[in-house]
């Protein structure tokens, strides 16, 4: 009797349909169910959160993502935005203008220590959050029974750091441009001094730091391309040869590919790195 074959074929890894929404111009985007609607980029909606009933605006169309890129359950869209909606939406937005100048009057009343940033209500006016800064702990708890009696909802005091302030207030960086935390960035990406180093930069404080303190972003755009190029250059203090004479590396101009060669008799000068030996 034939043997019997059997072939096992895998199952395809799991995907979800999901759109990406943002809720704040520069804030990050979160997935959600798109609830069997044809939703398109830009278009705003009303999706369920941890948090409530939320207004956003659709920035990735329906796509397929595997699963390992999503944190079940999958929270749903629950509708397109109505006019009545984008109504809604626009007086929160008067609420808080009123809300920021409560807050920073009761604050005074009970001389804290604390600068407040900005204040955001839940679509469905559930919940005030108010955002603020402070150089240590805040005992905010009468406070917070001060403002639930004037608004009569949930109140939340959320501190936060000063990369977060710069996002929320905005401004003008080092370059003359609005900050890219403000404008585009979802997400705040760790940034190091090394990054500095390897592009060349001084490590002068107050050129690589941004208007919050920190150092600045945009350190992260170009390090994985300096780091790569910095692992095929020779390093400074190499052993090289130009034109027949060995010379040793004091500086490398990688934008313009150009090595500073020092030899044993003259000045250093700089060379293109094409007609370099090492």
């Amino acid at each position: 009797m034939d043997e019997e074959k059997q072939t096992t074929e895998s199952s395809p890894a799991e995907s979800y349909t999901v759109v990406g929404v943002r809720f704040k111009r520069a804030g990050k985007i979160y997935y959600f169910d798109p609830n069997n609607m044809d939703l398109k980029v830009d278009q705003e909606v009303i999706v369920e959160t941890a948090r409530g009933m939320e207004y956003g605006k659709v920035k990735i169309g329906p796509k397929e993502v595997p699963a390992s890129e999503i944190t079940p359950p999958l929270k749903k869209v629950i509708r397109a935005a109505s006019e009545k909606d984008k109504a809604q939406y626009l007086e929160n937005k008067d609420k808080e203008a009123n809300a920021f100048r409560i807050c920073l009057e009761k604050i005074k009343q009970h001389g804290l220590e604390m600068k407040l940033i900005d204040v955001e209500y839940t679509f469905d006016r559930n919940k005030v959050i108010f955002y603020f800064t402070a150089d240590g702990r805040v005992d905010f708890r009468e406070l917070v029974k001060d403002l639930a009696s004037v608004f009569r909802t949930r109140i939340e005091l959320r501190q936060i750091g000063v990369r977060d302030e710069a996002k929320m207030l905005g401004g003008l960086g080092p370059c003359g441009r609005s900050l890219c935390c403000a404008t585009f960035l979802g997400e705040f990406d760790p940034v190091s001094i090394k990054m500095a180093k390897e592009q060349n930069l001084s490590l002068n404080p107050t050129k690589i730091s941004g208007i919050c303190g920190r150092l600045m972003c945009c350190l992260k755009y170009e390090s994985e391309t300096y780091r790569e190029s910095n692992q095929m250059l020779p390093a400074v203090g190499s052993k090289v040869e130009y034109q027949g004479k060995e010379g040793t590396v004091v500086q490398i101009n990688m934008l313009k590919e150009t090595l500073v060669i020092q030899f044993p008799e003259g000045e250093p000068f700089e060379v293109p790195l094409g007609e370099v030996n090492f």
